[in-house]
């Protein structure tokens, strides 16, 4: 991912997240174990089981001591992991923000009072 691409998507993300009405940081985060399980579950429609599964091999990459690039080779190897990073970041952020849109919408949908 080139540095201007990588940018582009933090500013992406920081726009999402500090949009008005929109789902702040830390409903954010807290939404992440529920919007994993209801994926998993088949009750959340915004996330299929690929991307899901794609997020957890980019969380696995992260922590794992093996990479694509290794890391010795100066920049170049930090910066695969820092280009993963971005991206799951970004992933989740976003798509833990419509999750909790999902969720605040939902009780209406089905008649329950919120």
């Amino acid at each position: 991912m080139a540095k201007a691409a990588r940018a582009a998507q933090v500013w992406r993300t920081y726009r999402e997240v500090s949009r008005p009405g929109s789902p702040k940081l830390g409903a954010r985060l807290r939404a992440l174990p529920r919007m994993v399980g209801s994926a998993l579950r088949g009750e959340y429609p915004g996330i299929g089981r690929g991307r899901l599964a794609l997020m957890g091999l980019g969380v696995l990459y992260m922590i794992s001591p093996i990479d694509v690039v290794p890391d010795f080779l100066a920049l170049v190897g930090v910066a695969d992991d820092f280009g993963v990073f971005l991206w799951l970041t970004g992933s989740l952020l976003g798509e833990s923000g419509r999750y909790v849109e999902w969720e605040r919408a939902r009780p209406a949908v089905r008649g329950v009072p919120s």
